[in-house]
């Protein structure tokens, strides 16, 4: 799979392009003030994006999903819980000094499975900290699975990503997890014991091999974390 990962100031927040190494086919993952650099991979490498995939709504990675779209005419999804950030994208800028233009409205809100077999516009099941079943993103070869990881905020997704039909090993967690670190609980939607089991009940439970992609830093693994971050010990 074709994995790439910009970032740029002032936030340096990682944003992802994914492919398909055979269709071409792929997404773009949280697209920031390094969305130009995400296109031009795009370009590069002749990606086909079929959708632009959210973490969450927290300014620094929203701010490129309209050119993003623009460029690729791509639809964006996200968990309905983070849509007041979204659409208040704007007033996120101003408390942090910035000037932030509203992204387009969200195409689609990740699709859970009930219980029942029906399904629901970005629902969610069960007690904070356990995934619901989400209705997989394909692209190419590949499969997304999206798990609800609430904590940093209220509608924080950790996208699973790997071939159909198997247990994918790369995670994209937002601000949920970091190299060393957690994310931040003081802004608005935030809860400190909401983010641990989200981290304890649901990326633990990927294993320690897991590949671990965060919002911001570099890369690591699952075990790395549970042996070594001091948040997590």
């Amino acid at each position: 799979m074709l994995l790439e990962t910009r970032a740029a100031p002032p936030f340096y927040k990682n944003g992802f392009v994914l492919a398909c190494e055979r269709t071409r086919e792929g997404v773009i993952i949280d697209p920031g003030d390094e969305v130009e650099d995400l296109l031009a991979i795009v370009q590069e490498h002749q990606v086909d994006v079929k959708y632009i995939l959210l973490t969450h709504a927290h300014m620094d990675h929203i701010t490129g999903v309209r050119r993003a779209r623009q460029v690729t005419c791509a639809p964006v999804y996200l968990h309905r819980d983070d849509n007041f950030l979204y659409e208040a994208a704007g007033q996120q800028g101003r408390a942090f000094g910035f000037q932030v233009e509203q992204p387009p409205p969200v195409d689609h809100f990740y699709v859970a499975r009930l219980k029942s077999g029906t399904t629901s516009q970005g629902a969610a099941m069960g007690v904070p900290g356990r995934a619901s079943e989400y209705e997989p993103l394909y692209f190419g070869d590949y499969e997304v699975r999206v798990h609800h990881t609430p904590g940093h905020c209220p509608g924080g997704v950790c996208l699973q990503v790997g071939r159909k039909e198997t247990m994918g090993k790369q995670l994209f967690v937002g601000d949920t997890l970091f190299a060393g670190s957690i994310g931040r609980t003081d802004l608005p939607g935030g809860d400190y014991d909401t983010l641990m089991a989200s981290i304890r009940n649901v990326l633990f439970s990927f294993g320690d091999d897991a590949e671990v992609f965060p919002g911001h830093g570099p890369k690591t693994t699952i075990g790395q974390e549970r042996a070594t971050n001091p948040f997590l010990r």
